[in-house]
């Protein structure tokens, strides 16, 4: 299941994911890595599952928990969660208009890469273009 898919059958969480043990339903755990050079513990980024996502979701738009009460459940900060909500919203076609969904921001951040690369080259031709023309005359 995509964290943005919203078509969750049942009312309750535990019949929309039957799979998932809600006992144990933690996400990935954050892993810490020493800096060696300084002795600072060195931040990274909590990953979490989609299916981890789209039960938070899940809790706050079919079960009707606040954003608050849910992400304090959890343990998440309530603008991660409030984040998740709103892409979800946004992918089922329910969030603000203009709001890119998952697909669309994917697709967005593809072409920027691709333009980057494209800008690149084409500085580089232009130099060797220069260089070549400075050379022959």
């Amino acid at each position: 299941m995509r964290s943005g898919d919203l078509s969750i059958p049942a009312a309750s969480l535990g019949e929309a994911f039957p799979e998932i043990d809600r006992s144990w339903w933690t996400p990935y755990e954050a892993t810490e890595d020493v800096h060696e050079s300084i002795g600072e513990r060195k931040k990274t980024r909590r990953k979490y599952t989609d299916e981890y996502k789209a039960g938070a979701v899940a809790l706050v738009l079919v079960e009707g928990r606040s954003v608050s009460e849910a992400s304090s459940n959890l343990g998440l900060h309530d603008s991660v969660l409030a984040n998740w909500v709103r892409q979800a919203k946004a992918d089922a076609g329910k969030g603000p208009a203009g709001a890119l969904t998952t697909v669309e921001k994917e697709e967005l951040t593809t072409l920027r890469k691709e333009n980057h690369a494209l800008r690149m080259e084409r500085d580089i031709l232009k130099k060797a273009a220069a260089f070549f023309a400075k050379e022959n005359a």
